[in-house]
């Protein structure tokens, strides 16, 4: 038996430019900006990778948005707690997880961010399995599957007693700094999670602020410079290697938002998605984003602004991914999980990344 427990508003401040959704301000920010739920369509996803399964595997889940809709299409075998329903919060992942505790489920799977993981962890520690379906904004935790697909298959290889269990690490940042362009991170603790290296993402890393780094982002960011076109607009994502980009070319940027170039100049700071496709419009574009420390993700994860339909607009030619070498080494692969799986299949096998001024390394891939 596997508990799942949605947040239906976790993500939804990606899209518009904010950096999560925790808290009634935040989410009321996100909504005035025009933010859709995307939680349950990711919730959908997991459930579907189950389809042949649906009278094998039996599921518990809350009402509504937290569960209940993700199994619209029928067929499964379905317990609906009386938990959900309306508008929801925090105290209501807590409550369904003791309730699915309760229950002796085999494990509880649940869709959201880096906040739902902290939940999760207040309501059962360590005690019962777990595994995170990607659909928050952050998700630095080491506790999520690569993507929703991804968390079904490790879903069913557990309860089939194929995989054994680690501690994940649940991490989260204050999102009021984030906001602000400041990291403020912190372990919290940790929750068990199977052991499947190849489909569960590990903690986010920081890159090393050494000398020879610094030196290595400069080149980087004199390459791009040299590289720029009249005329085309440049997406820049956010970090500290993109980032570098804004400095050599002297214009103000958002350390972790999206910034949008034309000309040498800056005419759109932590812009959102519908800024980002207004910008693009007839417009010849580029995208230039860097991975995640040991995570790789190019997309999907801290910059949903750059989203499917943006990539659509530009086409697979349009990005440009660049990397020191130091963190492009610590990473086994990169990743990219923007919900639209064709998009995401640019990806696979291997992507071409810039290292040093006019230097460039393939990375294997894996999306």
């Amino acid at each position: 038996m596997l508990g799942l427990i949605v947040n239906p508003v976790a993500g939804m401040g990606g899209a518009v430019g904010l950096k999560g959704t925790d808290g009634a301000e935040a989410l009321a920010e996100a909504l005035r900006r025009g933010a859709r739920p995307s939680s349950c369509g990711r919730a959908r996803a997991f459930v579907s990778g189950f389809s042949a399964l649906r009278t094998a595997v039996s599921f518990v889940t809350c009402r509504g948005a937290m569960g209940e809709d993700a199994f619209a299409d029928g067929g499964y075998r379905v317990r609906v707690l009386e938990v959900g329903g309306g508008a929801t919060g925090a105290g209501d992942t807590r409550d369904a997880a003791k309730i699915m505790e309760g229950t002796g489920v085999q494990m509880i799977a649940f869709c959201g961010g880096d906040g739902t993981a902290r939940d999760i962890m207040d309501a059962v520690g360590e005690r019962v399995p777990v595994l995170g379906i990607p659909a928050g904004v952050k998700m630095h935790s080491g506790v999520f599957a690569v993507t929703p697909e991804a968390a079904a298959g490790i879903a069913i290889r557990f309860i089939w007693g194929e995989l054994p269990l680690m501690r994940g690490e649940v991490a989260d940042v204050d999102e009021e700094a984030f906001r602000q362009g400041r990291v403020s991170s912190r372990l919290y603790g940790y929750l068990s999670v199977p052991h499947e290296p190849a489909g569960v993402q590990g903690m986010k890393a920081a890159t090393p602020l050494t000398e020879d780094s610094e030196e290595n982002r400069q080149a980087i960011a004199r390459w791009v410079v040299e590289s720029m076109e009249k005329g085309v607009v440049y997406l820049l994502g956010p970090g500290s290697t993109v980032k570098a980009i804004s400095e050599a070319l002297g214009i103000d940027y958002s350390l972790l938002g999206v910034d949008i170039v034309l000309d040498g100049k800056l005419i759109r700071k932590d812009a959102g998605e519908e800024e980002v496709m207004a910008a693009i419009a007839g417009r010849d574009g580029r995208i230039i984003v860097s991975p995640i420390g040991r995570q790789g993700f190019i997309f999907g994860r801290g910059n949903q602004q750059i989203s499917g339909r943006a990539l659509r607009a530009l086409g697979r030619g349009a990005v440009t991914v660049v990397s020191t070498r130091e963190k492009l080494e610590g990473m086994e692969a990169i990743r990219s999980d923007t919900g639209d799986r064709e998009v995401d299949g640019w990806f696979r096998g291997g992507v071409k990344v810039l290292v040093d001024y006019n230097t460039f390394r393939v990375k294997r891939s894996e999306c």
